[in-house]
């Protein structure tokens, strides 16, 4: 493990010994940069992107908590991605380099403190070894009151060109999308032709990536549901933080729990992510 900066942003990187490695910034307790064992980056960051802590970073996998989007009254996809988080521990298991961050209300900003009137403490875990990386989401309510919560890890994949990516595991999956009726996915292989952005609800199993070349599996628990999202090329260019072309060059597939659950007080809920190139 060793401390260092990604842009303006203090980072933690971590290395196992097969060369894998993985960087995490304290702002957002955000994954920057995933490379497997063989030196590939695996996942996107925009070179527009704003690395001065002065708001969300555009790419890697952002922590969604405690809302999803614009569903809620609170801050657009919450504010765990723009809060500091601590690091709490490192280590070495099984050949895998980890290490462990946390957040709690107690560190927050006041104004984002006063808008969000529940205790509660996050912890996030990044494991990277060989061909593989695991991330996994704690949140426990340290309060007296019970709360609602969304939570995702909305991941940014690195490929050459978005046309000849795949996404297998999702046919039958009902979705939603900028359509007023739900609807179940139909093909056995989705892929992009344009702009995409879909929730699909209750996956079976896990999911598969075709990026031309290599399959990267997707597993989950705790998150029921997945975001699948790429702006297409209009969206793309009202994005600040997203050069033009950029779109190509990545699809988000996100771990997420999409409708709000309710967290009893001193309850605890986890949500895990398995990533692995096959």
């Amino acid at each position: 493990m060793s401390k260092n900066l990604f842009g303006q942003l203090p980072a933690v990187t971590l290395c196992a010994a097969d060369g894998a490695q993985a960087t995490v910034t304290l702002y957002g307790g955000h994954l920057v940069s995933w490379r497997s064992s063989d030196g590939r980056e695996r996942l996107f960051c925009s070179r527009e992107s704003s690395l001065d802590g002065s708001r969300a970073i555009r790419g890697g996998v952002p922590v969604i908590f405690p809302q999803f989007g614009a569903r809620g009254a609170g801050m657009r996809h919450g504010f765990a991605r723009v809060a500091t988080w601590q690091l709490a521990a490192t280590g070495d298991e099984n050949g895998a380099a980890w290490a462990e961050f946390t957040l709690d209300q107690d560190k927050l900003p006041a104004a984002i403190a006063a808008a969000w009137p529940f205790a509660f403490a996050l912890r996030l875990r990044v494991a990277v070894h060989g061909q593989s990386l695991d991330i996994s989401l704690n949140v426990h309510n340290t309060g007296a009151q019970p709360f609602p919560f969304s939570a995702a890890l909305h991941s940014y994949f690195a490929v050459d060109q978005l046309e000849q990516a795949r996404i297998t595991g999702l046919q039958r999956v009902r979705y939603s999308d900028d359509t007023p009726l739900d609807a179940l996915q139909a093909k056995e292989v989705l892929q992009f032709a344009d702009k995409l952005d879909r929730i699909y609800y209750q996956l079976p199993g896990p999911l598969q990536l075709e990026t031309g070349g290599d399959t990267l599996r997707l597993a989950q628990q705790g998150f029921t549901d997945a975001v699948v999202w790429n702006p297409g090329a209009q969206d793309a260019a009202a994005l600040a933080d997203l050069a033009d072309d950029e779109y190509q060059r990545f699809v988000c597939i996100e771990a997420a729990l999409i409708q709000p659950d309710v967290l009893a007080a001193g309850a605890e809920w986890h949500g895990s992510q398995q990533l692995q190139f096959i």
